[in-house]
């Protein structure tokens, strides 16, 4: 077994090999945060660090238990089966029960808000750590900038999670060991840190397309609804040409409105599949591959 810190974690990093990468960032960083504070009240010492190490478990073993839990939280927090449709209509239909398809649709509408803020703190944390990088306050901005990084990609992978259904870090990523400047070289070094930058000026552009698609869907299926409604209810023309205004045939209401009713499954089903497509792009920008590194 390992005598350091940092070798532990290199073998419990090849002890979750093919794990996901979400679960081995959340095993080396509860190994770390475990061994470091079971070392230090030993003082530090090399004994005390094998004596840490003694007790937390073997890499294998951690990396077993680690496996088993993930298993066995899968099936707690899976959604409960639905009947599948055997036609090809019931499965259609059958997107307005599927929680993915709406957690997706949230995720949509939510994104421009979340694409708006992180385009603004990097923009701004990029000018102001550029800018003053030439005085001695912009080291520490820096690094204030880094860390907000690394905390905004850690909450939007819980956003992800909890939305879209793909499984990311609950953990920060691991601290590099040694001194600061180390850490802090670990920092800049790490690809995901300006992967996770990109993600989040990327965002902006994506929150757009994501939530224009999403209002515009829903705005659709509603308004090809309630037009024949609206038109019999307030004589409304379905819609207006300058000074003319077209009105529905009666026999044409039905269609419209079965119109809307199919615009509004199409737009959960498109909801659902980029819902699907963005967690995995999440999965690559925000956590990347855990071989060969923190």
């Amino acid at each position: 077994m390992a005598s350091t810190v940092e070798g532990y974690l290199a073998e419990l990093r090849t002890a979750l090999a093919g794990s996901d990468p979400a679960l081995v960032q959340d095993a080396l960083y509860d190994a770390e945060d475990n061994l470091r504070s079971a070392a230090a009240e030993y003082g530090n010492t090399p004994e005390g660090v094998i004596a840490a190490i003694e007790a937390y478990g073997t890499p294998d073993e951690i990396a077993v238990a680690y496996r088993d839990a993930e298993a066995s939280a899968a099936v707690v927090l899976r959604p409960p089966k639905r009947p599948q449709a055997t036609t090809w209509y019931g499965r259609f239909f059958g997107i307005v029960g599927d929680s993915s398809a709406w957690g997706a649709l949230f995720y949509m509408l939510l994104s421009l808000a979340t694409g708006i803020l992180y385009f603004t703190v990097i923009v701004t944390g990029l000018s102001l750590t550029l800018g003053l990088m030439v005085l001695i306050i912009g080291v520490p901005l820096a690094l204030l900038f880094i860390a907000m990084v690394r905390a905004i990609s850690l909450a939007e992978g819980r956003l992800v999670e909890g939305l879209l259904g793909e499984r990311m870090p609950r953990r920060p990523r691991i601290a590099y060991t040694g001194s600061i400047w180390e850490r802090v070289k670990g920092w800049f070094t790490d690809y995901r840190t300006w992967t996770t930058m990109l993600y989040m000026l990327l965002q902006l552009a994506l929150g757009i397309i994501y939530f224009t698609l999403a209002v515009t869907g829903l705005a659709l299926a509603l308004g090809l609804f309630v037009a024949p409604i609206v038109q019999v209810l307030f004589d409304t023309p379905f819609a207006r040409d300058f000074s003319y205004g077209y009105y529905l045939y009666p026999w044409a209401m039905p269609f419209v409105m079965l119109g809307g009713i199919l615009l509004f499954f199409l737009t959960l089903w498109m909801a659902k599949g980029i819902g699907y497509l963005h967690a995995q792009y999440a999965k690559v920008m925000l956590v990347g591959r855990m071989e060969g590194g923190a």
